[in-house]
């Protein structure tokens, strides 16, 4: 079976196929149109039942992913990172468009536990309104720190709490505080305060969004102490799908929260993961972090771990992964339950 390596870019993509034992047997260019994936499936024809696979940069190839999907093929998606190894080993030396699109075909060929694409859902959707609100409180951030530097220089004595500009209430205040004031400062200082509030109110639509589609799409996820809708948002988006990885160790490798081994001889030992999904891993670290101040079952675990002689940030670690054992179960439960009740729906009908 042939493998056909993608490389995605705005106005075009390369297709290179190559045969199971690596070797080059055909490539073509196509443009990034609606025209331009119908040829690209067409020539993929002419090789019978292939293997795709794609370069993870979902933002450019997405819709090309879904064409390819649509028609009923296989699709793969190679990080990026380990096409650089594909292309160093390769004869062919320099950098473009084909040497890219074979490079992620003979990593497809060596790497047989790929995550694979599937058409977006409503963990696409969790996703783009969990990174909308980031944006959101970035900007109200940004704004909130102008504003007190703006009220300290009109009135170094007036009260500003600590985390108060994110409630509506301290906006009230604020807003009368600065009537009888003039001056430029001041009128953008009322400006800023408006800005705050408004961010305020679509940052707060937005939870009550998410929770809405969390809910509905991971209850068991909420379940988990200290895992709250922000979190369960995100590790839901950035998940897109528990199904896709074949095991617990896989998604932890995919989270970042397995360790790399760094060891030779007889002594066995590993090294922090910096790398995986930082999303992911963040949202893991806050759940494990919530854990061990609430008390519980986490926090017991993070003690026995100090009574073995870890660190707290190695006890922390050790955590983590077991948080996102527990996530990635909890996931997998609620797509299955998800799937048997439309199972159930359809045979019904």
């Amino acid at each position: 079976m042939h493998v056909i390596g993608i490389d995605g870019h705005k106005k075009t993509h390369t297709l290179v196929a190559v045969d199971p034992l690596g070797r080059r047997s055909d490539e073509v260019t196509v443009a990034a149109t609606p025209t331009g994936h119908a040829q690209a499936i067409k020539w993929i024809g002419q090789f019978g039942q292939v293997l795709l696979a794609i370069e993870d940069c979902r933002h450019l190839t997405r819709r090309f992913e879904a064409d390819l999907l649509l028609a009923g093929h296989e699709v793969v998606r190679v990080h990026t990172r380990l096409m650089a190894g594909a292309r160093r080993s390769a004869r062919e030396r320099g950098k473009s468009d084909p040497i890219d699109a074979e490079a992620v075909a003979r990593v497809a060929l060596r790497e047989p536990g790929l995550p694979r694409a599937s058409l977006a859902g409503p963990a696409r959707d969790v996703k783009l309104l969990a990174d909308h609100r980031r944006r959101l409180v970035r900007s109200r951030t940004a704004a909130a720190n102008k504003l007190r530097w703006f009220l300290h220089e009109i009135d170094p004595e007036l009260p500003v709490p600590s985390r108060g500009l994110r409630r509506l209430c301290v906006f009230d205040a604020l807003t009368e505080a600065l009537v009888g004031h003039d001056g430029v400062v001041a009128e953008i200082a009322r400006d800023l305060v408006e800005e705050c509030r408004r961010l305020t109110a679509q940052i707060n639509a937005m939870e009550a969004r998410l929770r809405k589609l969390v809910e509905k799409l991971a209850p068991s996820l909420l379940e988990i102490p200290g895992c709250g809708v922000i979190s369960a948002a995100v590790i839901i988006g950035e998940t897109a799908g528990a199904a896709r990885f074949k095991s617990r160790a896989a998604y932890a490798h995919f989270t970042g929260t397995a360790p790399i081994p760094v060891w030779s001889s007889n002594k066995v030992r590993v090294r922090l993961n910096r790398g995986g999904n930082r999303a992911i891993n963040h949202a893991l670290h806050m759940i494990a972090v919530t854990q061990v101040r609430r008390g519980g079952e986490g926090a017991e675990y993070f003690a026995r771990q100090l009574a073995r002689g870890k660190t707290p940030k190695e006890a922390v670690r050790l955590l983590r992964r077991r948080v996102s054992d527990r996530v990635f179960r909890s996931l997998l439960a609620d797509e299955n339950a998800a799937q048997s009740s439309d199972l159930g729906i359809r045979l019904a009908a």
